[in-house]
């Protein structure tokens, strides 16, 4: 019996050491985190298909497909070709959460990629507990300031430069060309437009008229109607609208119907030209002459690499789509997600991907005119804006005739003109 019982030892040892040798023989992925095999990687993205934020955004995720696919057909990353699930959250913060789960329980994603607004991110951020279960949340598509704080939201990294920043280099330009104008702001209010009116406050812009919004209100046909009544009562000359290109259409459509004219000012969430068309080209001309920020090159800028590049990718993967803001904001989320990706290596693990952004992530190849902000302790995207004008056909031009961009930070940091150059395109837009 003694023997017997060390025979059976001595036989679950040695399966034991071949279990182990076998495994530590395994590659890496063979344990790795959801969402990535040797073959592929599953990224995830919730964003207003329908509803009424999507006129606009909904083109998001078929552009960061068409460059996802442009990869994949050119080797992938790493050898692995990129999947993109897409789920329609109709710009609900409850109903983002609930396919945020889909996403992460059912579908398991390794990352989400492109989240989009404020309110969605949040609820996203908290319900799922991303940080605590360490799945990153790559670039969503806000400019809320706290998204940038790697201490509150350690998986999540920004794109956008926040809004705080926008409205800084905003104030400046208003002291500039419009300092003995009657100043007026419509906000969004809620974080978004909370996040701008402290970056007017630390700019010194003080407004005559403050209108605020509640965010899916500007739909109503009396919110646009009343938004002029006030300007009109308040005499404004010059009027800022910060917020969602809706709230634009609202605001351009209802201040054309009454012929009523000031100097408007658009923040570059809402100043999406095709957007805006999309409810009713008659409100285009009213945008010539508006002033409109941005801090990628503009979509109609044929001679950007970068722009012609995007160009012909979404020619071939949606021939009847107009390129735009959103296409070129979609393909800039997908093409910074696979140079992570490709930088992070062959080993591709959630929290490799994090740290690899955050050492490595200002150096990253991007299409956009500003320096990039990722660090182990900041995880701000873009860092900067230039102005333009919008032409005749609604298109932004920049002001004088070249790009002259602005950075500065989310705090009291000064507004300063930056000599950024941006890193060379890689060879055919594929990750170096």
């Amino acid at each position: 019996m003694i023997r017997t019982n060390r025979q059976k030892l001595a036989l679950t040892s040695a399966l034991l050491a071949v279990a182990a040798l076998t495994a530590s023989s395994l590659p890496a992925q063979a344990a790795s985190d959801p969402g990535v095999t040797a073959t592929s990687i599953k990224l995830g993205i919730t964003v207003p298909m329908t509803g009424i934020a999507s006129p606009g955004y909904n083109k998001i995720p078929g552009a960061m497909k068409a460059y996802f696919d442009y990869v994949n057909d050119n080797g992938g990353v790493n050898g692995r070709k990129i999947t993109l699930v897409i789920k329609d959250d109709q710009y609900i913060p409850t109903t983002a959460v609930a396919k945020a789960n889909e996403l992460i329980l059912k579908d398991k994603v390794f990352a989400l990629v492109g989240t989009l607004g404020t309110a969605s991110t949040k609820a996203i951020s908290a319900s799922t507990q991303l940080a605590k279960r360490g799945i990153p949340s790559l670039f969503v598509n806000t400019g809320f300031s706290g998204f940038a704080d790697a201490k509150a939201y350690p998986t999540t990294f920004s794109i956008l430069p926040s809004y705080q920043m926008e409205a800084k280099i905003m104030g400046k330009f208003l002291k500039e060309k419009y300092a003995d104008k009657k100043l007026a702001l419509i906000y969004q209010d809620d974080d978004f437009g909370r996040d701008a009116l402290a970056g007017f406050k630390q700019a010194g812009i003080t407004f005559g008229t403050y209108i605020p919004y509640a965010s899916g209100s500007q739909s109503l046909p009396a919110t646009g109607a009343g938004w002029i009544s006030k300007l009109k009562a308040s005499g404004a000359e010059v009027t800022v609208l910060f917020g969602v290109s809706s709230a634009s259409t609202a605001a351009l459509a209802n201040a054309y119907a009454a012929q009523y004219k000031t100097q408007w000012v658009l923040g570059s969430v809402g100043g999406d030209a095709t957007t805006i068309a999309a409810t009713n080209k008659a409100y285009v001309p009213l945008l010539y002459g508006a002033k409109g920020f941005s801090f990628a090159p503009a979509p109609t800028d044929a001679t950007d690499e970068y722009i012609k590049l995007f160009q012909s990718i979404y020619a071939t993967a949606q021939p009847t789509q107009t390129f735009d803001n959103n296409v070129v904001a979609g393909m800039s989320n997908a093409f910074l997600a696979v140079q992570a990706l490709k930088a992070a290596g062959s080993d591709l693990t959630r929290a490799g991907l994090i740290k690899t952004i955050e050492t490595k992530g200002a150096s990253f190849a991007n299409p956009f005119l500003t320096p990039l902000g990722y660090s182990a302790t900041a995880h701000v995207g873009a860092t900067g804006y230039w102005i333009g004008t919008y032409d005749p056909t609604g298109a932004l031009k920049p002001d004088g005739g070249k790009y002259t961009v602005y950075t500065t930070d989310s705090g009291n940091g000064p507004v300063v003109e930056s000599s950024y150059k941006r890193p060379a395109m890689p060879a055919k837009g594929l990750p170096n």
